[in-house]
């Protein structure tokens, strides 16, 4: 039954409170919940299973014209107030013309300005959001302030400003989702005219399904994993985090002979920061150069440095000409591990190193790291005791690969590793295994044939099972073993999450038991063992820095 400017009856957490102040042509479904010191204004929108208690945090202000969908909820802390737009202190404050869609949770102390959108499932927590900006779905926005104007993509993680002060400007077809969904919604509104009527209340409840069909075209329109194209959903993730974290999206390509040089031709540079704009013009890229290698990377424009190289494709990529299948014949993973390539001696370069190695070196001086280098036999390495070999103080390629070839001979038959060192921060980034015993063609150790660090007590899969294998074991493959390691050396804590094939279409993802211990063999049974228990679903990993409150190299380990 629907009544018109009706709240649910008070429930004990109420008794005593202060009532709802609620303007007579706001609508107020009789499912929905408002309690305490809360003031709706003219013609708001509380749509069936929303819940506005004021009881703790207080006073709430809804302004006119606003609308609160279903299963959204707005609560408030005890502690902290934001200055709404009349200067007077609100735990909540939502602005005119805003819009709390489908099971969004605005949380005290919070501010949303007027015409702001708050998409499906986003969390806005002790934060402003400033006049006419749009928020996607499953999006989290803590301890800032977004400038008005502003589009925050589906699944970003807003917790610092320079990422907010970094989000680009809505655009028009932003502005025409937000008006479909709120138009739907306004359907509830329109059929209020007798609103005792019970025919009324199956008019407005049949109208909620079209929020989806919104949702749905809009998605279509602008999810690249949804629309016709020939990227990877693995690619699109990787786009749409570095732009999440409000880095440019800079493209390179080479052929066969300058990519064992390391010698990259930059394609047409990509202004945009929005996602489909970016997505177009990779997929441009490749199939201008359609052949070659192609790679994408984030490009921090404050440090002017590059972040998350990634290999996209690679000549004889597509299977007998047929363009419909896509890139998919590269290795599926992130920008965090690097692919295993087959270190034969035949040789691409004078050094006799794999090409994928040289360009490791290189990428590492050329972001002003140093080299380091380490050996261990296998006893050493299964109790993870590394030796050091000579420093490497170079800042030369040559040099340094050099003094990388002379570690690999002095230590033949043994494992070595490389890795940079920032002398800034103290830090070891990029660990590399480059030799393994027995590694070697015709006896000869120096030849390694695999790019990444494995664990004794951890079987690689077969070619086939990808990172995580096809479900049917739950063996680690030595580069999720490699990157559960470096993340535990820089601090991180480890989680971990999973979805089925739509949750992966919609970034739907639920995480896995947390894992709070920091030893390596404790995260790696609990990473074995949501593997396990999530068979035929996508599982992915990623680090957790507890300080900034942010996640970091995502990689997926297991698909369908």
């Amino acid at each position: 039954m629907v009544a018109q400017s009706s709240v649910a009856a008070a429930k004990p957490w109420t008794q005593g409170a202060s009532q709802p102040k609620i303007h007579e042509t706001a609508y107020v479904h009789s499912f929905s919940t408002v309690a305490g010191d809360v003031q709706i204004g003219a013609n708001v929108l509380i749509s069936p299973g929303a819940s506005i208690r004021a009881e703790e945090g207080a006073p709430f202000h809804i302004g006119q014209g606003s609308n609160v969908q279903d299963g959204a909820i707005v609560h408030g802390l005890p502690q902290g107030r934001v200055l709404g737009d009349d200067q007077q202190p609100y735990s909540v404050w939502i602005g005119q013309n805003a819009v709390i869609t489908h099971m969004a949770l605005v949380h005290g102390p919070a501010y949303v300005g007027d015409r702001c959108f708050i998409g499906f499932r986003s969390t806005v927590f002790n934060a402003r959001i400033g006049e006419g900006s749009i928020v996607m779905m499953h999006a989290l926005i803590q301890d800032v302030e977004i400038p008005p104007g502003r589009y925050v993509p589906s699944g970003s993680v807003i917790t610092t400003q320079q990422q907010a002060d970094r989000l680009p400007e809505v655009q028009s077809v932003d502005i025409e989702f937000a008006s479909q969904v709120v138009g739907f919604n306004d359907a509830l509104r329109s059929g209020r005219v007798g609103a005792g009527s019970a025919a009324r209340s199956e008019s407005a409840r049949v109208q909620q399904p079209s929020d989806r069909a919104a949702e749905s075209s809009y998605r279509s329109s602008q999810n690249p994993e949804m629309l016709n194209t020939q990227l990877t959903p693995e690619v699109v993730e990787q786009v749409r985090h570095l732009l999440a974290q409000g880095y440019r999206i800079g493209t390179e390509h080479a052929d066969t002979r300058r990519f064992q040089t390391s010698s990259w031709h930059s394609c047409a540079p990509i202004q945009s920061a929005r996602e489909a704009d970016v997505l177009a013009a990779l997929q441009a890229c490749i199939a201008e150069h359609s052949g070659e290698y192609v790679r994408l990377f984030g490009i921090d424009t404050n440090s002017k440095r590059r972040i998350g190289e990634t290999m996209v494709q690679r000549p004889g990529d597509r299977n007998n000409g047929n363009s419909s299948a896509g890139f998919t014949n590269y290795p599926s993973q992130s920008s965090y591990s690097k692919p295993a390539p087959s270190y034969s001696s035949s040789g691409s370069n004078s050094s006799g190193l794999p090409p994928e190695v040289v360009e490791h070196v290189r990428g590492l001086l050329s972001r002003g790291l140093k080299i380091g280098t380490e050996h261990a036999d296998k006893r050493r390495f299964q109790t993870s005791s590394w030796y050091t070999c000579a420093p490497i103080l170079a800042t030369r390629d040559s040099e340094a690969i050099s003094a990388l070839q002379a570690c690999l001979a002095e230590h033949s038959g043994e494992y070595v590793r490389l890795f940079g060192i920032d002398p800034k921060l103290k830090q070891r980034i990029g660990e590399l295994i480059v030799q393994r015993p027995g590694n070697g063609k015709n006896g000869s150790a120096a030849a390694p044939s695999s790019y990444s660090s494995p664990s004794p007590s951890y079987q690689q899969p077969s070619a086939s099972s990808g990172f995580g294998g096809s479900g049917q074991s739950q063996r680690l493959s030595p580069e999720v073993v490699d990157q559960v390691r470096q993340l535990l050396s820089q601090g991180y804590k480890i989680a971990v999450e999973h979805a089925d094939k739509r949750r992966f279409q919609t970034s739907s993802w639920e995480t896995c038991s947390p894992i709070e211990s920091g030893r390596e063999s404790d995260v790696l049974a609990a990473l074995e063992r949501c593997v396990g228990d999530n068979q035929g679903q996508y599982v992915r990993v990623y680090g957790v820095d507890t300080q900034s409150k942010r996640r970091v190299a995502e990689t997926i380990i297991q698909r369908p």
